[in-house]
């Protein structure tokens, strides 16, 4: 009866010596990997070999933007935005920008029929109110869940990704009380008004936004990005004679564009097999 049997032992050692598990012991990390993508293991990223990585990596972002949603004033912004990337989702960033007061140059069409649709109203003691953003400062965090690419034509492939962002930060005012100037030659018109002295105030907004950065080479980025700029102060006050003493929410909103340069170099990108 022994002579049937050790052929038996011998095939069962076999089929041990090669059983996925003892194969994973000894295994090379190809096999490894392998192993893992036929038992459903799914990769933490959902698109992998990243053609960017900002992991650990400095960001320089000179950017040029515009407040479309103030109906008083025209505002063009400068600024400087720098991050650092904690990981491919998260970074930390800060902002300085500044938009020159070009007096009666910023004011827009509607200033002026506004000022004239008092004056000819014989409302004396009518004034416009109006703020220019000069000067602003922000500290926010950034989230990235989005990364992917776009197919051009067949041509080439247009890697980027997608951020919120939000933080406080600070905004220095220049706040006018605009009148009408009655010998002006042209009626109804931005260059019937006059501005007076500016009061400098200074506001603390809760930032909120989102934007997309394009990658174009492993340093450079084009960034596309727009903010809410959320802040209290007094409701405006038209008529000098009665003080308005409330307060409500006000929204300057800015949309700009820049090129993004990371830094140090990027390092290879690792595939997982």
């Amino acid at each position: 009866m022994r002579a049937p049997l050790a052929p038996l032992l011998g095939l069962m050692t076999g089929m041990l010596a090669v059983s996925p598990n003892s194969a994973m012991a000894g295994s090379s990390p190809a096999e490894a990997a392998l192993d893992e993508t036929i038992n459903g293991k799914k990769p933490d990223d959902v698109v992998q070999n990243r053609f960017f990585l900002k992991a650990q990596r400095f960001e320089l972002s000179p950017m040029l933007g515009y407040v479309p949603n103030n109906p008083f004033v025209k505002r063009y912004i400068v600024g400087v935005m720098g991050a650092y990337h904690l990981s491919e989702r998260f970074a930390i960033e800060g902002a300085a920008m500044m938009a020159p007061d070009l007096g009666n140059s910023d004011l827009k069409p509607l200033i002026g029929a506004l000022l004239y649709e008092a004056y000819d109203g014989n409302v004396t003691s009518f004034r416009q109110p109006l703020s220019k953003m000069t000067l602003g400062g922000t500290f926010a965090a950034r989230w990235s869940p989005v990364y992917g690419k776009i197919n051009l034509v067949g041509e080439s492939v247009l890697n980027f990704d997608f951020y919120f962002t939000g933080g406080l930060g600070i905004l220095s005012m220049a706040e006018y009380y605009a009148t009408y100037d009655k010998g002006c030659a042209s009626p109804g018109t931005a260059e019937c008004a006059t501005l007076g002295t500016p009061t400098p105030v200074a506001v603390v907004p809760v930032t909120l936004g989102f934007g997309m950065d394009f990658f174009l080479t492993g340093s450079m980025a084009l960034k596309i990005d727009a903010r809410n700029y959320l802040y209290v102060d007094k409701k405006p006050q038209y008529d000098p004679n009665t003080p308005e003493t409330e307060s409500r929410i006000y929204n300057a909103f800015l949309a700009t564009v820049g090129v993004s340069i990371f830094f140090p170099k990027m390092q290879p990108r690792q595939f997982d097999y």
